[in-house]
C-alpha cells in the first residue's frame, strides 16, 4: 500500500505547526502505509534468506500470519488498530535489523502476540498456543501475563477470552467489550491504563518500549510496572491536556489523535542529567508514542506533549515526503542542544520548537491561561525565539534539503514571522 502524493497546499499547512484535522488524517494514513510495506518487506527477507530463521520459527510465523490475515476479513478496523500502535513500529524495526538466528527467531515469535490481539480485538474466536520470551505474553496495547513456563494458552469464545501459563498459576479471565478493550485480571495479569481523555494508554509492560541500550545520552531505560503509580502520570497527563485545552484548544484535539502511547522512563540522575527537566523522546520506528520521565507539573508536561507530537508529526511526514537526503555529513550548532545536530537533527528541533513558541505566545496573551503559565510561556517565547530563527536561517542556507524541504522550511519561516517579535505584540 503506497499513499497518494501529498497535496502541497496539506504540506505548506504542516509547515506552520498549527493544528489540521486534514492533516492529521494525511499523516496517519501515511504512518499505516508505512507499517504494511515494513510488514512485507519482513516477509521478504524472510522469503530471501531461507536460513536467516529456524524452519520452526518460520513455520509458527506462517501460522500466525494466516491468523492475522483472518482477523483482518473478520472486522479490518481494529487489525489496523494494532498494526499502527507505536510500539508494534518499534518491533517491526527490530526484527527487520535483527541478525540471522537466535535473534530473529526471537522477533518473529512475538508475532504472534500482534496476531493473537487483532484476532482477538476483531472478535474471533481462537486457540492459539504463544511463546512467552522472558517469562512474559504481552498483548500489544492491551497488558500482559507472567508466565514462568515462557508458553502461553489463549482460547477465545464469545466474549470470554482465557489465557493460561502452563506449568504454573498464571492465568487471566478477560471480557471483550464492543470497544475492542479487556477488561477482568487474574494472577499475573496486568491490563494497560488507559489515559483520561482519549485512546491513550500508560505501557510500563510492552518489552518493545524502549530500545535495548536505552534512550538519549544518558541511556534511560524503561521503568517497569512495580515503580510507576498511575496516579501521578494520569493526573498529569490529565493536567497538562487541560492547560493545552484552555490555551489551545485545537493542539489537545491533535494531540489525542495523533499520541497513543505513554511510555515512562525509570529516573536517573548522572554528572550529564540531572533530572529537574524530563527527558523526552519519540522513536522514529514508534510515532505516536512519548517516551518520557514525570515531568514537575502541568506546564512541563504540556511542553513534552506538544513536542513529542511534532516530533510524531515530523517523522511521519518525512516518510511521506522526503525533507532531506540522506548521508549528509554537516553538523550545526543549535541553542537547545550542546552537541551539534546533523540536518535531520536541526529541522526536527526547529519544527518541535516553533510549535512551542507559537503555544507559548498563545499563552501568554490568553486571558483564561493561570498566571504562572503565562509567565513561563512569555519568557520560554523570548528564550526560544532567537534559537529558532538561527535554526531556520541553518536550514535554510543548507544544500541537503529536498526541494520539498526547502519550501516546508520557507513555510515555516513564514510563520516564525507571524509570530511577532514578543508575546505582547498580540496583547
Amino acid at each position: 500500500m503506497t499513499p497518494a502524493p501529498l497535496p502541497a497546499a496539506l504540506l505548506a499547512r504542516l509547515a506552520r505547526t498549527r493544528p489540521d484535522a486534514a492533516c492529521t488524517t494525511a499523516l496517519r494514513s501515511g504512518l499505516h502505509a508505512r507499517r504494511l510495506l515494513l510488514l512485507k518487506s519482513l516477509l521478504a527477507r524472510l522469503d530471501r534468506q531461507r536460513t536467516g530463521a529456524s524452519p520452526a520459527a518460520r513455520e509458527r510465523f506462517a501460522r500466525h500470519w494466516q491468523l492475522l490475515e483472518y482477523a483482518e476479513r473478520r472486522d479490518p478496523a481494529p487489525v489496523r488498530d494494532v498494526l499502527d500502535y507505536p510500539l508494534t513500529g518499534a518491533w517491526l524495526a527490530g526484527a527487520l535489523t535483527a541478525p540471522e538466528g537466535p535473534a530473529l527467531d526471537r522477533h518473529l515469535a512475538y508475532f504472534g502476540s500482534i496476531a493473537a490481539t487483532a484476532a482477538l480485538r476483531a472478535g474471533c474466536d481462537l486457540r492459539v498456543t504463544l511463546d512467552a520470551p522472558a517469562g512474559l505474553l504481552s498483548l500489544p496495547g492491551l497488558g500482559a501475563l507472567r508466565c514462568p513456563s515462557h508458553r502461553a494458552e489463549l482460547h477465545a469464545r464469545g466474549r470470554t477470552v482465557r489465557i493460561t501459563g502452563g506449568g504454573g498459576p498464571a492465568r487471566a479471565l478477560l471480557l471483550r467489550s464492543t470497544g475492542g478493550r479487556t477488561v477482568g485480571g487474574g494472577p499475573g495479569w496486568s491490563g494497560l491504563r488507559v489515559l483520561d481523555g482519549g485512546n491513550a494508554v500508560l505501557d510500563d509492560l510492552n518489552p518493545y518500549r524502549v530500545p535495548p541500550r536505552g534512550i538519549g545520552a544518558v541511556a534511560m531505560h524503561a521503568a517497569d510496572r512495580a515503580t510507576v503509580a498511575r496516579e501521578p502520570w494520569a493526573r498529569r497527563w490529565r493536567q497538562a491536556l487541560a492547560l493545552i485545552e484552555g490555551t489551545d484548544p485545537g493542539r489537545a484535539a491533535e494531540i489525542r489523535a495523533m499520541q497513543r502511547v505513554l511510555v515512562p522512563l525509570a529516573p536517573v540522575t548522572t554528572a550529564a542529567y540531572d533530572g529537574r527537566h524530563p527527558m523526552s523522546a519519540t522513536l522514529r520506528s514508534a510515532p505516536g508514542g512519548v517516551l518520557t520521565s514525570l515531568p514537575a507539573g502541568a506546564g512541563e508536561f504540556a511542553e513534552v506533549l506538544v513536542h513529542e507530537t511534532h516530533h510524531t508529526k515530523m517523522a511521519a511526514l518525512h516518510e511521506r515526503v522526503p525533507l532531506y537526503r540522506p548521508g549528509g555529513e554537516g553538523l550545526h550548532r543549535v541553542g537547545w542542544r550542546p552537541d551539534p545536530r546533523p540536518v535531520a537533527g536541526v529541522l526536527q528541533g526547529a519544527y518541535a520548537h516553533l510549535a512551542l513558541t507559537d503555544l507559548w505566545r498563545r499563552a501568554a496573551t490568553g486571558p483564561a491561561a493561570p498566571e504562572a503559565w503565562r509567565r513561563r510561556a512569555g519568557e520560554q517565547f523570548a528564550q526560544h525565539r532567537e534559537q529558532v530563527a538561527e535554526a531556520l536561517s541553518i536550514l535554510q542556507e543548507s544544500d541537503e534539503l529536498t526541494s520539498e524541504g526547502r519550501q516546508f522550511t520557507g513555510g515555516m519561516k513564514e510563520h516564525y514571522a507571524s509570530l511577532g517579535a514578543s508575546p505582547a505584540a498580540f496583547g
